[in-house]
């Protein structure tokens, strides 16, 4: 697949052309899950590890804005946005740095948001399918999905490093979406960054906010249902069902 692969988005006719009202009617068949943030409660992890980044190569770094501005993305965008004169070669090695200052900090402090595992007993009781659609390089992902043993419950686990745009592009929540065999509008996205959640609202399904890193208001939009601090909320039960 090319490094510039882009979803065919008239395949999915169920899209809703952001009528996200409409889609309280409709039964969740499937649920997407971002990865940092959102399963595990990293990202100031990732915050730590992006400022010593910074540090090392002379940049300036502002905590507050740095997640909003860059959460969701793809690595080679966030550094092209911190080195825009960048070269193809720097852009990789310079992310591939990045993630090996990650890893090494989070390796012993990994564990599952509250109430999640709960939450994919009952979907899996309920036939609904769940996948992971995250920015995260598969190293990232096999630290956090093989450490926690989650990969198994995942029909699928998309990433920008397969080809597709980061977000906010819709790619990843479409191409999990098809692999579910599913429409957008049947899905529920659960995400922690504005990005991730205009990307959802890009792919015509809702969303759920997660406030590991911000909070509610942060993360309002027109297809955000509600949002929650971990897997424990009540509300997910009239959302996915009893």
């Amino acid at each position: 697949m090319s490094a510039d692969h882009v979803l065919n988005e008239s395949q999915f006719p169920g899209r809703l052309a952001g009528d996200f009202g409409a889609l309280s009617a409709i039964p969740v068949a499937g649920l997407i899950f971002d990865m940092d943030g959102t399963l595990v409660d990293n990202m100031h992890v990732h915050n730590d590890a992006w400022e010593t980044w910074h540090q090392r190569h002379g940049i300036p770094f502002n905590r507050e804005t740095f997640f909003q501005e860059t959460a969701g993305r793809a690595n080679r965008e966030v550094v092209k946005w911190a080195k825009p004169d960048a070269t193809e070669l720097e852009l990789e090695t310079l992310g591939l740095e990045k993630e090996a200052i990650y890893r090494e900090i989070y390796r012993g402090q990994m564990a599952p948001l509250p109430g999640l595992l709960a939450v994919i007993a009952a979907c899996e009781a309920h036939g609904q399918k769940m996948s992971v659609a995250t920015a995260a390089p598969p190293e990232n992902a096999a630290l956090v999905l093989d450490g926690l043993d989650l990969r198994r419950h995942f029909v699928t686990v998309v990433s920008p490093s397969m080809g597709y745009r980061g977000k906010p592009h819709p790619d990843l929540f479409l191409a999990a979406a098809e692999a579910m065999g599913l429409e957008p509008a049947q899905c529920v996205v659960f995400e922690d960054a504005p990005l991730g959640i205009e990307a959802a609202a890009n792919a015509g399904m809702r969303a759920v906010g997660v406030t590991t890193m911000l909070d509610a208001a942060a993360l309002q939009a027109p297809n955000v249902v509600f949002s929650i601090r971990d897997f424990t909320d009540e509300r997910l039960k009239g959302l996915l069902g009893p």
